[in-house]
């Protein structure tokens, strides 16, 4: 749950705005006409995302997230909000889950919540009634939230150009039917930090807003994660009440301690 969780949570970076829309997420399957561009073209593109994504200075979105297993013929659906904002020099990001839907059944109601402060990552399930504290990082050194994720998933958009390009072999993939957005194809190097955990990760990259709208991530299992952030709010502004944490009465809270790394001699 904690890696998949900073992939749909954390993939703000990627994901940090799009046009509202009333489709799922689009998949990575390209159709017939589909033709690469050149290395000018993808470089672009790639340069210009990231520098729409480093001014970034808040976002709200209502999250779409769905997990598909193909093996087991199996979906898992989730919605609910994200919200992220720099405030007094650190970054807080706040995902509220309301609902869950398995497969064909009727959608239920199912909260559950993750908060990151810059040091500490919490996760709220109001099933369990049970509050799990991560430390992340020292008190006096917070760190920023797209920080945190590019050590679990490529943060595009906030990673330097030369680092995607050491990680991944990216590709422009040519779309007649979607004249909008650009989409990106990242297929993970056999060398890459990120081999253990993905193999391919597609985005769709609006053209006027020079950002992401989605993302389709498929991991060394085959599972397929699809997130969609629908009626962005760009850069206005959020009052600091949305990221404060509040733990029901009666909830259990386990604490995780940051983990000291030892130096050898």
């Amino acid at each position: 749950m904690y890696s998949i969780t900073l992939l749909a949570g954390f993939s703000l970076g990627l994901l940090a705005a799009g046009p509202a829309c009333t489709c799922g997420p689009a998949t990575p399957a390209a159709s017939p006409q589909t033709t690469l561009s050149d290395a000018n073209d993808v470089h672009l593109v790639v340069k210009n995302l990231q520098e729409k994504a480093t001014r970034l200075q808040s976002f709200q979105a209502r999250l779409a997230y769905v997990v598909k297993q193909p093996w087991l013929e199996s979906q898992l659906r989730r919605k609910g909000t994200l919200s992220y904002a720099k405030l007094d020099d650190k970054s807080s990001l706040r995902i509220n889950f309301r609902t869950l839907q398995q497969d064909e059944e009727p959608e239920q109601p199912y909260l559950e919540q993750f908060l990151f402060d810059g040091v500490w990552l919490w996760h709220i399930d109001y099933q369990t009634e049970r509050v799990e504290r991560r430390q992340m990082a020292e008190p006096n050194q917070p760190i920023d939230a797209f920080a945190l994720a590019g050590k679990h998933v490529p943060v595009l958009g906030f990673s330097k150009v030369e680092d995607l390009y050491e990680q991944f072999e990216i590709a422009l993939v040519s779309e007649a039917q979607d004249s909008a957005r650009h989409h990106l194809h990242l297929k993970v190097k056999p060398n890459s930090a990120y081999k253990d955990d993905y193999t391919t990760i597609d985005l769709w990259v609006n053209k006027k807003l020079g950002l992401p709208s989605e993302i389709v991530a498929v991991n060394t299992e085959d599972d397929v994660h699809e997130i969609a952030l629908l009626d962005p709010k760009i850069n206005d502004p959020i009052d600091k009440a949305v990221f404060r944490v509040d733990v029901p009465s009666g909830f259990s809270v386990d604490v995780i301690p940051l983990k000291k790394t030892t130096q050898t001699k």
